[in-house]
């Protein structure tokens, strides 16, 4: 019998307690995955590199108020800037109110849209019919297979913010990755609707000419704009998005505190088998050293045992983990700014700390055990 099967003999020699410690690390090992998954979303995916040389202007105060569109071209002119879109929520129904059929719904200018948002991918004619049609309307690929909409097809918007429920003709299908889930109509024909809304825009999305220029082109934008009626916030595409993040409070600390939870109830559980099983064995030790097994020899053994089960466990706990995550993220239901997905690192780091964790909890009495004499440990009854 080779070493590595002696160690898998004995890691599920009790198989009912091995196979709920296996458990309980993957159930943790899930939790992990899934909330360094989330924080790699928020914080640490960059985006695609247009995403990267984007920013948004808005109203200083709050996305609710308006900026007047004639800040457009002031904009354009300062130096680094190559094209600029208005982009402005509309936020309406679409057939019922059921979370399946929500998506984002924007008002922007088709004649720069594309030139701004150039990870966007729609054929040339689409975009040039699209241009053509006051009330034509763009779509996503995701959510044009979801509904079953073709080139052509009518679609009917129930407004909730303003009040117009746009009829738009379906005049393009783009691709974008990560998932948009996001139609985009002409906002004159928003503008001509709704009279009040004439000369607005709710954001300006801003093209630089390099990321290093976004920087600049954001302080530049807030000093021109800061002691007018309507004072500006220009931010990065990425930290535009981490605002939605911050309204619902310390993120980065409660996933800190989920995942630290999470690796010390693993730790407890990981110790609490392996000093159970090491102390039923404690006769076999001294067997093991009769028979030519050193203290270093048998301290491996005892840990490997140990490592074995929690990468078991982790092995099933990613799994688990990915699983989840591809469900919520194709749900009907779901919708997020932030790309949500299992990357190799973030599967390498739960390895990693499966692996440490059942390294740490059986150090201790792994090390005692090896340190049993011959002669207590043959006489030893438990």
């Amino acid at each position: 019998m080779t070493l590595t099967r002696f160690v898998t003999k004995n890691a599920f020699r009790n198989k009912r307690r091995s196979i709920l410690t296996v458990l309980s690390i993957a159930f943790s090992l899930l939790l992990l995955t899934f909330m360094m998954t989330i924080w790699r979303g928020f914080y640490l995916d960059e985006g695609s590199k247009e995403s990267a040389q984007r920013l948004v202007v808005r109203h200083r105060v709050s996305l609710t108020f308006w900026l007047p569109s004639f800040y457009r071209e002031k904009i354009r002119a300062i130096p680094g800037v190559v094209a600029i879109v208005p982009v402005s929520w509309f936020g309406g129904i679409y057939k019922d109110q059921k979370p399946e059929n929500f998506f984002a719904q924007f008002a922007v200018d088709p004649e720069e849209f594309f030139k701004v948002y150039r990870d966007f991918q729609m054929p040339e004619d689409q975009i040039t019919a699209w241009q053509r049609d006051r009330q034509g309307v763009i779509v996503e690929d995701d959510l044009a297979q979801k509904y079953g909409w073709k080139l052509g097809d009518r679609i009917v918007l129930q407004g909730t913010i303003y009040p117009l429920n746009p009829e738009l003709n379906i005049r393009g299908i783009y691709h974008t990755d990560p998932a948009a889930k996001s139609v985009y109509f002409h906002t004159k024909y928003l503008e001509e609707s709704v009279g009040f809304f004439k000369g607005q825009t709710g954001t300006f999305s801003v093209l630089a000419a390099n990321p290093s220029d976004v920087s600049q082109i954001t302080t530049t934008v807030d000093d021109m704009f800061r002691n007018s009626p309507q004072p500006t916030k220009a931010e990065s595409e990425k930290a535009f998005g981490l605002e939605f993040v911050a309204m619902m409070g310390n993120v980065k600390a409660f996933i800190l505190s989920i995942c630290s939870a999470v690796v010390f109830a693993t730790l407890l559980v990981s110790a609490n088998t392996m000093a159970m099983s090491i102390r039923e064995r404690t006769r076999e030790v001294a067997v093991l050293k009769t028979l030519g097994f050193t203290r270093r020899s048998v301290l491996g053994l005892f840990v490997s045992e140990a490592v074995a089960l929690s990468l078991v466990g982790g092995v099933i706990g990613i799994f688990l983990g990915w699983l989840m995550v591809y469900g919520l993220t194709h749900s009907p239901q779901f919708f997020s700014f932030f790309p949500l997905k299992v990357t190799g690192g973030i599967g390498a780091l739960s390895m990693l700390t499966a692996g440490l964790v059942g390294l740490l909890s059986s150090a201790v009495p792994s090390y005692h055990a090896s340190q049993v004499n011959i002669v207590d440990g043959l006489r030893h009854i438990g």
